[in-house]
C-alpha cells in the first residue's frame, strides 16, 4: 500500500530547528498547526513568522494531524511523546527526531500502539537560506515512503536507513559524539594557544588539514598502537589547558580512553580488532555488538 503525504502536520514544537522545518513545509503547501501552551514569547515569534497555524492544544493537534513532528530538546522527547499517547494518535504518524538514544526512540515506539512511529534525526544547520538539512529516517516503508513524499519539494532531504527503530537516531548520536565534542576540543585547543601567544601559528596549522577524522578510519588501529605515547601527551596538554584556567576533564577523560589500548603497543591490529580493545566488557553499561 503507498500511503499518501499527509494533509495536516502537528509541530512539536518550533524551535530553531522545528521552525525552520516546519516553514519549510508550509511553502510547499502544507497545513502545518503547533500548540501554544506554555511556549515562550521566542517560541510564539517563531511559529507566527513560520506561518504555523494554532490548535488549542494539544489534543486538538492530535486529532486534525495526519503526522506529528516531535523535534524538541532530548531530555523532553519522552514526557512529550507520554502526552502525545494520552492524546489517542493510533492511526497516525509519528516522528521522533530528537537527538536521543536508540533505546529511548523504542520506548517511545512501544509507548505508541497502534501509530506508524518513524525513527528521524536530523543533521545539519536549519533549512533556511539555502541551507539543505538531512532528514535520516527509518521506519516502516510505506510510512517513510510518504515522508519522503511530503518533503520532496523542500530543501529538508530525506534519506531512508531501513525499517529498524533506531537507525537514524544512532547515526544522529555517532556523527554528534565527534561533531560536538570536537567543537568543545577546538574552544579548549584554542584558549590554550591564546594564552600562550601562539593562536596564529595553531590556525596555521589547523589550516593545513581540510578533511575530517571521521573520513579516516583506518587510521584507528594507527592511534591504538601510538596509544601508550599519546596518553601522557595529553596529560601534558591538560595542564597547559589548567594553566590558562580551562576545563582539563575532556583531555583526562581521552587519556583514560587510550589507555585501555595499553596493550596494542606498537602491534599491527585491524580495524575491528582495535575498537573491541575499547569496550570494556566488565563494565555493565557497555552493550557488545550483536
Amino acid at each position: 500500500m503507498t500511503l499518501s503525504p499527509p494533509k495536516t502536520v502537528g509541530i512539536l514544537h518550533p524551535g530553531s530547528m522545528g521552525a525552520a522545518v516546519a516553514a519549510q513545509l508550509r511553502r510547499a503547501g502544507v497545513r502545518v498547526l503547533w500548540d501554544p501552551s506554555g511556549r515562550s514569547t521566542a517560541t510564539v515569534r517563531r511559529a507566527h513568522r513560520a506561518g504555523l497555524e494554532e490548535s488549542g492544544g494539544l489534543a486538538e493537534l492530535v486529532e486534525r494531524c495526519d503526522t506529528v513532528i516531535s523535534l524538541c530538546p532530548p531530555a523532553a522527547a519522552e514526557d512529550i511523546a507520554l502526552q502525545v499517547a494520552g492524546h489517542g494518535p493510533a492511526g497516525r504518524v509519528y516522528v521522533e527526531a530528537n537527538a536521543i538514544a536508540p533505546e529511548r526512540v523504542r520506548r517511545i515506539a512501544r509507548g505508541l500502539p497502534g501509530t506508524a512511529v518513524v525513527d528521524a534525526a536530523v543533521i545539519g544547520s536549519p533549512p533556511s537560506g539555502g541551507k539543505q538539512p538531512r532528514l535520516y529516517v527509518s521506519g516502516p516503508p510505506d510510512t517513510v515512503g510518504a515522508l519522503e513524499r511530503l518533503f520532496a519539494d523542500t530543501d529538508v532531504r530525506v534519506h531512508p536507513l531501513g525499517e529498524e527503530i533506531g537507525r537514524a537516531s544512532a547515526l544522529k548520536l555517532a556523527y554528534t559524539a565527534y561533531q560536538k565534542t570536537s567543537r568543545v576540543l577546538a574552544a579548549i585547543a584554542y584558549g590554550a594557544a591564546e594564552a600562550n601567544g601562539v593562536t596564529d601559528e595553531l590556525l596555521s596549522l589547523a589550516g593545513q588539514r581540510s578533511a575530517s577524522y571521521l573520513t579516516e578510519p583506518d587510521y584507528i588501529p594507527k592511534t591504538a598502537a601510538r596509544a601508550w605515547r599519546w596518553a601522557p601527551e595529553l596529560r601534558e596538554a591538560a595542564a597547559l589547558v589548567a594553566a590558562a584556567g580551562l576545563p582539563d576533564d575532556v583531555l583526562h577523560a581521552t587519556a583514560a580512553v587510550l589507555t585501555r589500548w595499553e596493550d596494542a603497543r606498537d602491534t599491527d591490529l585491524s580495524l575491528e580488532e582495535a575498537l573491541d580493545l575499547l569496550r570494556d566488557r566488565n563494565d555493565p553499561t557497555v552493550t557488545p555488538p550483536r
